[in-house]
């Protein structure tokens, strides 16, 4: 990686590309840091050293934001907004015919399927910004904090509407960055901004783990915690590159004197097809039963037992079900991305064929019993993966601080490879080595 990076930086133009793409990470960073207008800045700071790391309910959406969410910034809201609508726009285009044919007619298509999740990210931004900020007003933002309730300076329309209306710029102007690091930086400018916020935020989260450390000053314990993130790192780097490859070979065909095809190739099926989707998913389906008790205040006894069993991440009962959901949004979110049937239908069309299967619906079969076997092992490692802060709550007690957490490690290893893919093919393309020897 280091290699790459060095070679990219004596390239001319490889490096203005990097330069660019830091400086939009620097402007992203200091927006992060803007409070946002009509807050008590000071009471926030209050809340926040009262709480300790302890994000509770917001703490998949305030790792993605980089902290920006708890301490109620211009980008409070950071890039969730547009993951919530890229992952809605995905599954609707199954289900609306209109969506599948825009899906199918390339470059401009793909355009206004953009165009419709760039709407669809400011209605949620507005959406989620109203909720963040009457939470905030309530006091429910910092449950433990005696300032909690003292957060917003007033309960006027007005200052709400600002606040609202700055969280939606704040998101917007995420999502244009994003786009200018696609398009003139280096790799997909939305999964390099959901690394930077998260990579953010490791450097305190493991002073904190030392701070509360109890063996050799708190030394041990961070040893501790580097070792297992290293593994993990290792284990995600192996598994996110493992890949099942069904080999394709494509009949020759004659074109009046030209004959086409007669090449071999094959069909890459990874083992974690779903990516980190279906992690989002559990966590996000899991929040809403604590969300509503939350906001219901009720004492009855179904609001009890989910207080019991379903707020905090150490409960066998908790555990269960979020190893279970993610397992099935696995299956649920690989069954949607790839139709077994539109490839085989692909590959008849183009003379293609898997050796010793024939074309048609045999080939669809065969690639959908591939698909439901790789995607076992795929879906227990995610579930496995996911639940490593819950190891650390019980081993070293450091659960709202470990940064090591599946989500965490799955987008940062998966963003970290598919850059550094992106600059060798790019210095690739530009040195041809061999060939003009």
């Amino acid at each position: 990686m280091l290699t790459a990076f060095a070679r990219a930086f004596k390239t001319p133009d490889l490096r203005k590309k990097l330069l660019f793409t830091l400086g939009i990470i620097v402007l992203f960073r200091l927006g992060q840091h803007v409070p946002l207008p009509g807050i008590e800045y000071k009471n926030v700071q209050t809340c926040m050293d009262l709480a300790k790391g302890q994000q509770g309910l917001f703490g998949l959406v305030n790792m993605l934001s980089g902290g920006a969410l708890l301490q109620i910034t211009i980008f409070a809201l950071g890039i969730m907004p547009y993951i919530t609508a890229s992952i809605i726009l995905q599954l609707l285009t199954v289900v609306i015919p209109r969506l599948e044919a825009l899906k199918k007619e390339g470059q401009s298509g793909q355009a206004k399927i953009t165009q419709y999740t760039r709407y669809l990210t400011v209605a949620l931004a507005v959406l989620q910004g109203t909720g963040l900020v009457a939470t905030a007003r309530s006091g429910q933002l910092f449950q433990s904090c005696p300032v909690g309730n003292q957060i917003v300076r007033d309960d006027t329309i007005f200052t709400t509407a600002v606040m609202v209306i700055t969280m939606t710029a704040g998101t917007a102007l995420i999502m244009w960055l994003g786009e200018l690091i696609t398009d003139r930086g280096i790799g997909n400018g939305m999964s390099i901004l959901m690394f930077i916020s998260i990579a953010a935020a490791f450097p305190g989260s493991m002073w904190a783990i030392k701070q509360q450390g109890k063996i050799l000053g708190g030394w041990l314990e961070f040893s501790l915690v580097i070792a297992c993130g290293l593994a993990m790192v290792g284990l995600v780097v192996f598994v996110e590159q493992a890949q099942r490859r069904i080999p394709v070979q494509y009949a020759k065909r004659m074109i009046g004197r030209r004959s086409y095809g007669g090449t071999s190739t094959y069909i890459p099926v990874k083992v974690n097809q779903a990516g980190v989707v279906p992690v989002i998913f559990a966590s996000s389906l899991l929040y809403i039963p604590a969300l509503i008790v939350q906001f219901s205040n009720s004492k009855a006894g179904w609001a009890t037992w989910i207080s019991q069993n379903f707020v905090k991440g150490n409960h066998p009962a908790y555990i269960a079900t979020y190893f279970l959901l993610i397992v099935f949004f696995a299956f649920f979110y690989v069954a949607i991305s790839f139709n077994p049937e539109e490839v085989a239908d692909n590959m008849k069309k183009y003379g293609g064929f898997i050796p010793g299967i024939r074309a048609g619906r045999p080939t669809a079969e065969y690639l959908s019993y591939v698909l439901n076997r790789i995607t076992w092992p795929g879906a227990l490692y995610l579930g496995l993966i996911a639940l490593v802060p819950t190891v650390a709550l019980v081993t070293l007690d450091a659960n709202q601080n470990f940064p090591f957490g599946g989500t965490s490690i799955l987008i940062i290893v998966g963003v970290g490879l598919e850059t550094v893919k992106q600059i060798e093919s790019q210095l690739q393309q530009r040195h041809y080595e061999g060939f003009l020897r």
